[in-house]
């Protein structure tokens, strides 16, 4: 999603032009004849003034048309939204919001290392260096960004809270060197770390603060957010970063984002050199590159402080008091050397170099197709690093620092695994859990399988998250027994190249508890006798409506995938950089963007034209509850008039618009993921904790909860769509959304992300569950990105969350929100594949799938025509441009009237229609433009009225004045 930016309002002068066009010509032509009737051309002075007065008349008129044709076309929609009635949160509502972003960051702060037992560590005083501190990060930017209208619990605060007290002088100095930190913007990004020189640290400052106190704390913040992906190079033309010292480079030639900056070692030095006892936090969504920790055994202790929300710094006191018994699990691997990751070489957009034909003037410039290759298959995260370990191609413990699913905690645990039983399709066992130490807190049970593999056939994971729960709070000595159930075919892969179905091969499948993704604490083996195919009806995977097979082949692309056979022999051939930047001509020959997409093409001539405009009396009320398929949706949709449909498809940015003839009333759909925030009338709710902070929480309770919050703060705000929750994956580190995705796991994503869906559903809000599908990165998302996967990887990685989203919901209204992203060489809002075959077909999807923000214009490859045509419903459309259908074909209106179905069929069933048809008043601004066009159109009338009176009168003053005396 985007905020309103530049592309919005190049977008809006688009939409208006011929009005402004008109009013300029008709200015124009009242300038000409006011200058071509003067007194040299036409003598009588009673023609001359009628002229002048009636063409300024006409000018005017014409301005009165133009505006309100303006007002009630284009700027409809953007008017309406923005003179909407401001809805505010209550304060109990408030509250209790700010008490569960306090509740989501306290299991979501991670402890990643305490030598020693640093912590907890008794209140008293601290020491807080690094500017970061006094500038923490809360939430990510873009549709992410949190709102300034309500306080906002600082990093400090939360220590002082916890009855710590901070060194004063230490905080003046960060904040007189800087307040604010770059600004990092949905198309420009200013990434400078601010972070003082060691050098400019006095020594009174340094020798007052160990007088203060003998332990300190080290703060590292990074941000990221929507639109820009977080540099890999920071010395790259286009990165804007402002050095904090001209003695040096804070990030030399070649550095990244995530590594500390010279600025920062120089700064961790000088407080190490001081104290014997830190602790640090890292305050940011993205892995980060910890290898310094080794040169470093001062710094004792290590947390992970997600982005916490407007509230929940305040559970980071609580952590470090040991009030609250950090429970946080990592959501992602961290690694020594993110330079060699598989991903490393083939993240970003890479420019395609024989693509003229598909070039796109646009009001940033020309664009032109990219692609990006996800050369690494399902060997994303851990996948790799526990399969590479197995395979020998890494050295485990050199590589990863702190392994998916790693959290310490200030007591421990014992998890005693009990018979694992394999029986009608279903595995399942108890685990039992006690507190062995001294302090109460909560553990994770995660579960683990690693499948038979075969040398050269279906590619394999060594460990594969298939389960996971959260305990309650246990006191010392107290157990509680979690059970564990899943299904077998759950354990199943994606054989593209074969049997082209889901398949569980027959052997032995260990499956773990364990503390993290590589650590594994006990373990039985269940034996699949039989090798199982999902490919007929009657036997379909994990519940499929129909059989899942090859969707996406044209996604696969001339790439080569990283395979595990023969220990990963084709690692390097595989991850190496890409070095052919030619489209191939079989790609291009379907490839469409606005300059080649015609919709009659795909006129199909055997469909017959739908009715239209019947009076059959429904009305969108009559509806409410009734199944997707009732005969009566085919009454209700025979009345909508052609362009009654094109209306709410093209009009769905932000909102779902009426249809007053079947008492459909407009609908606010706003952003997320972590609020509500209307981006026209600027009304926010209060935001949580990003998804990241409540991914490393793995607590699905807490994600039900946050649905549920969603949903109480959307009645209060008069909102019925929720745009999140964000489910794309994290493929790269370096992703600018990984703090409103979840994971580098679509197991972990899934259960969360349901939870939350289902939660906002309980109180009738349907979420766009976002982005439909691929879309792993914000480099050129919206520059004609063509991204290309194996089948196997699309579906077991990257939508896998969505399909345990749709299914957990099967047969209730839904939203979907697509992907700017091409899948292969097709717009993923325009995949029939993916929006029907798999998404409607398989899943048994009910309800509507909108664009991710439309504009057509300058992103120059989205077309209503094409989306609805790829079973896409709604354009997520604020101004005008090629969001309305322009195909009248049969073809075209039987998918305008399936767009229709399925918005509608979502807006009946949310919580406005809960106490029946609701009113649906007349916009006040509608009611002034009236008003205004009346007292503009009589005044102009008088105006008139008045010219010719006078020119009457001058006409007969002039017939009987004496006629001139000349000699």
């Amino acid at each position: 999603m985007l905020e309103i930016n530049m592309d919005d309002v190049i977008a809006v002068i688009q939409s208006i032009q011929s009005e402004l066009i008109a009013i300029a010509a008709f200015l124009v032509l009242a300038i000409v004849v006011t200058a071509a009737v003067n007194k040299h051309t036409v003598a009588n002075q009673a023609v001359r003034k009628l002229t002048h007065s009636t063409s300024w008349v006409v000018v005017g008129i014409a301005a009165i048309v133009s505006v309100t044709m303006m007002l009630t076309g284009p700027l409809n929609s953007m008017i309406t939204m923005a003179t909407a009635t401001k809805h505010e949160l209550s304060a109990e509502t408030i509250d209790k919001t700010n008490q569960l972003a306090v509740d989501i960051e306290r299991e979501g702060i991670t402890l990643l290392q305490n030598n020693g037992n640093m912590l907890p560590l008794a209140a008293g005083n601290i020491n807080v260096f690094g500017w970061a501190s006094t500038n923490p990060i809360y939430g990510g930017t873009g549709s992410g960004a949190l709102s300034d209208a309500y306080d906002t619990t600082s990093l400090l605060d939360g220590l002082h809270d916890a009855g710590y007290k901070t060194n004063d002088e230490l905080t003046k100095f960060y904040t007189d060197y800087r307040t604010e930190r770059g600004v990092i913007a949905v198309t420009s990004a200013d990434w400078t770390l601010p972070e003082p020189p060691a050098s400019t640290y006095t020594d009174t400052l340094i020798d007052n603060a160990k007088s203060f106190s003998d332990t300190a704390m080290v703060v590292i913040g990074r941000v990221g957010g929507e639109g820009l992906d977080l540099p890999t190079d920071m010395n790259k033309d286009g990165v804007t970063y402002n050095d904090n010292s001209s003695d040096y480079k804070d990030f030399p030639e070649g550095a990244h984002y995530l590594e500390l900056s010279q600025s920062e070692k120089d700064m961790i030095d000088l407080v190490t050199s001081n104290f014997d006892n830190v602790v640090l936090v890292y305050n940011g969504a993205n892995a980060f590159e910890f290898g310094f920790l080794n040169d470093y055994p001062q710094i004792k202790s290590v947390l992970w402080a997600p982005h916490p929300g407007q509230a929940g710094f305040e559970a980071l006191g609580e952590v470090l008091t040991g009030k609250v018994n950090p429970s946080g699990r990592t959501a992602d691997t961290f690694v020594d050397d993110l330079t060699q990751s598989p991903n490393w070489n083939n993240f970003g957009a890479f420019q395609y170099d024989n693509v003229q034909e598909f070039e796109i003037e646009s009001a940033r410039g020309v664009r032109s197709p990219k692609f990006v290759n996800y050369v690494e298959g399902i060997y994303v995260g851990y996948r790799f690093y526990e399969t590479a370990a197995d395979e020998g191609l890494i050295d485990y413990d050199d590589t990863v620092r702190y392994p998916f699913g790693y959290g310490l905690s200030y007591t421990t645990f014992d998890q005693q695994m009990g018979d694992v039983t394999y029986a009608d399709g279903k595995v399942s066992f108890d685990v039992t859990v006690t507190n062995t130490g001294d302090t109460a807190g909560k553990d994770v049970v995660e579960v683990y399988y690693n499948p038979p593999y075969t040398n050269g056939g279906i590619e394999k994971s060594a460990a594969n998250l298939v389960a996971y729960e959260k305990t309650d709070e246990l006191a010392p000595g107290a157990s509680q027994t979690v059970s564990i159930e899943f299904d077998d075919d759950d354990m199943a892969s994606y054989d593209y190249q074969h049997a082209k179905a889901y398949v569980l091969e027959r052997g032995d499948y260990r499956i773990s508890i364990n503390e993290n993704s590589h650590d594994e604490i006990d373990s039985a083996t269940v034996n699949v006798p039989t090798t199982i195919t999902y490919d007929s009806d009657d036997n379909t995977h994990n519940g499929d409506q129909t059989v899942a097979t090859n969707v996406f082949d044209d996604a696969e692309g001339d790439v080569t995938y990283l395979s595990r056979a023969n220990h990963f022999a084709n690692y390097d051939e595989a991850t190496a950089a890409p070095t052919d930047y030619s489209m191939p001509y079989d790609v291009k020959a379907t490839f469409y963007n606005n300059g080649n997409y015609d919709p009659t093409k795909f006129d199909n001539a055997d469909d017959e034209m739908p009715t239209t405009g019947a009076k059959n009396g429904l009305r969108l009320i009559d509806l409410r509850g009734a199944d997707y398929d009732d005969a009566k949706w085919d009454q209700l949709l025979d009345q909508l008039t052609f362009d009654e449909m094109d209306n709410v498809i093209a009009n769905g940015g932000y909102q779902n618009a009426a249809i007053k003839s079947i008492g459909k009333i407009r609908l606010s759909d706003v952003d997320g993921p972590a609020a509500l925030k209307d981006n026209f009338t600027g009304v926010s709710s209060i935001g949580l904790p990003a998804n990241i902070a409540l991914a490393c929480s793995w607590n699905k309770d807490l994600a039900r909860q946050y649905g549920e919050t969603i949903g109480d703060m959307a009645h209060e705000m008069q909102v019925s769509g929720w745009y999140a929750p964000s489910i794309n994956n994290h493929r790269s580190a370096f992703g600018g959304r990984n703090f409103e995705y979840f994971s580098e796991d679509p197991v972990l994503t899934a259960g969360l992300a349901t939870e939350q869906v289902l939660g906002a559903a309980d109180r009738g809000v349907y979420a766009f569950t976002k982005h439909f599908a691929l879309n792993e990165q914000e480099t050129e998302r919206n520059g004609q990105l063509c991204t290309w996967s194996n089948e196997q990887a699309i579906r077991e990685i990257y939508l896998r969350p969505f399909e345990e989203v749709v299914k957990s919901g099967a047969g209730k209204p839904q939203a979907i929100m697509g992907a700017f992203n091409y899948i292969g060489n097709t717009y993923a809002s325009a995949h029939v594949g993916l929006n029907k075959t798999v998404l409607r077909d398989e899943w048994g999807f009910k309800g509507m799938v909108e664009t991710d923000y439309f504009s057509g214009t300058n992103y120059g490859y989205q077309t209503a025509d094409q989306a609805i045509r790829g079973y896409t419903d709604i354009m997520l459309a604020s101004t005008e441009t090629t969001n309305h259908v322009t195909d009248h074909s049969a073809t075209s209106v039987i998918a305008m009237r399936r767009a229709a179905h399925n918005i509608l069929y979502t807006a009946v069933n949310s919580w406005r229609y809960s106490d029946g048809e609701p009113a649906d008043p007349t916009p006040a601004w509608r009611i002034a433009m009236i008003v205004a066009d009346v007292v503009l159109g009589v005044a102009l009338a008088g105006l008139e009225a008045l010219a010719i009176v006078r020119f009457v009168k001058r006409r007969k003053a002039a017939a009987t004045a004496p006629a001139a005396v000349t000699d």
